[in-house]
């Protein structure tokens, strides 16, 4: 066990629990509620999956991208390439474990927090963090084209230190 607090889980696998029909039992122990997590969302759970989850989900709600999850792994001598930690994050992400954040199309990052909620990215340090405030809504939508409709919103409002 870890002395790290465990995530808020409640919301976070709600929607991996739909997936699979199963709600994972969760216990605080986050080698334990990764397994959990893993095949309550159908994934099995391989030493990669289960080590690349710990370093995810052991620390709380955070937002990484795949170099520094990759870093993290290899700090903490987990034998692990940067494909496979792509292919780990994509296929969580699939699972619905976390959510995906695109900042200009050009940087990913991977929210353990997977219930709706936006995000401000801090453009000096590089950081996306969320925004709390849980009645933060757009007043108006635009038309969805026929044969379409909308699977989910994601605001980032971006922010640099004043001049």
């Amino acid at each position: 066990m870890s002395e790290n607090p465990a995530p808020h889980h409640d919301d976070d696998v709600h929607s991996a629990a739909l997936l699979s029909g199963r709600q994972p039992a969760l216990t605080g122990c986050p080698w334990h509620d990764v397994n959990e997590m893993l095949q309550s969302a159908g994934l099995r759970p391989t030493r990669q999956r289960m080590a690349l989850g710990w370093l995810l989900f052991g620390k709380g709600a955070r937002h990484l991208t795949a170099e520094m999850l990759y870093e993290e792994a290899t700090l903490a001598k987990v034998p692990v390439s940067l494909a496979t930690v792509y292919n780990t994050l994509n296929q969580l992400t699939d699972a619905g474990l976390l959510r995906q954040v695109s900042v200009d199309g050009t940087k990913t990052y991977f929210d353990t927090n997977v219930t709706t909620h936006h995000h401000y990215y801090l453009e000096n340090s590089h950081e996306l963090v969320d925004i709390e405030d849980p009645h933060l809504a757009l007043s108006k939508m635009p038309e969805v084209p026929e044969g379409y409709e909308i699977a989910r919103i994601d605001m980032v409002v971006r922010l640099r230190k004043k001049r």
